[in-house]
């Protein structure tokens, strides 16, 4: 069976490593591009976009693609649709690998916003120490709050992409622990912290340092997916759906 996995997530690696080997799956990885330095994945890699959903469908029907695992980060939400759109003309089963959404927990200090432009509002005029981690291509609002201080963390250099007169920029990639996340927030003397609701483990540690240091979060909530697709919420139930989609192929 070719399957084809939308990934660049942790749960999409976890899915390729669980197919690898399997006789009856021939999977191929595709990754949007946005980091220079990808981890390397032990299953056929391609790397860029499809041209809409459009390109996406001449893309399934070319490589006789029989299954798609959307395993996309969850803010990316032109991919999951072209993707939705697509499947649903080329008639190829489709699955979304949800991550779970985190939810406040008692101690937590939240406000949820719709966008990074209602993030930024959030942050108020007077003056913060703001560690912000939303990924650098979300840093473009916060630009228009120049009065605070950034702490950005990101995987790829920043470059231009926050044009305010104090940012700090760190480099570094998840997992991150507690004990960590709670030490660069002491030595930054963050006040506030902003990122989005990602989900999964690895960069929850960052609101569990929140929490034990009573700081507040701004939270920036998912923008809503396709309705109608198939959801599970690991890459073990993502192989279940696969392993019985294939025992229903002729």
């Amino acid at each position: 069976m070719r399957i084809l996995i939308l990934g660049g997530t942790t749960e999409a690696s976890a899915l390729a490593a669980r197919l690898s080997g399997r006789s009856e799956f021939s999977p191929l990885l595709s990754m949007a591009g946005r980091t220079s330095d990808p981890r390397p994945m032990p299953v056929p890699t391609r790397i860029g976009g499809f041209g809409g959903s459009t390109g996406l469908g001449a893309f399934l029907r070319d490589e006789r693609i029989e299954a798609v695992v959307d395993a996309t980060h969850p803010f990316a939400a032109v991919i999951s649709r072209n993707a939705a759109e697509a499947c649903g003309r080329s008639r190829v089963p489709l699955v979304a690998l949800r991550r779970p959404a985190w939810t406040p927990q008692e101690g937590d200090r939240w406000t949820e916003v719709p966008s990074m432009e209602a993030a930024v509002d959030a942050l108020g005029r007077a003056p913060r120490r703001v560690f912000l981690t939303v990924g650098r291509l979300e840093l473009a609002p916060f630009a228009a709050a120049p009065q605070h201080t950034y702490v950005v963390r990101t995987i790829e250099p920043i470059g231009d992409a926050l044009t305010a007169p104090d940012v700090i920029a760190i480099q570094d990639r998840a997992p991150f622990d507690e004990a960590g996340e709670r030490r660069l927030m002491e030595r930054e003397r963050i006040d506030v912290v902003v990122t989005k609701n990602s989900g999964g483990a690895a960069t929850y540690p960052k609101i569990l340092a929140a929490r034990s240091l009573r700081l507040p979060v701004i939270v920036v909530k998912r923008p809503g997916k396709p309705p109608g697709i198939e959801e599970v919420a690991t890459a073990d139930a993502a192989l279940d759906w696969l392993a019985r989609l294939h025992g229903r192929t002729p």
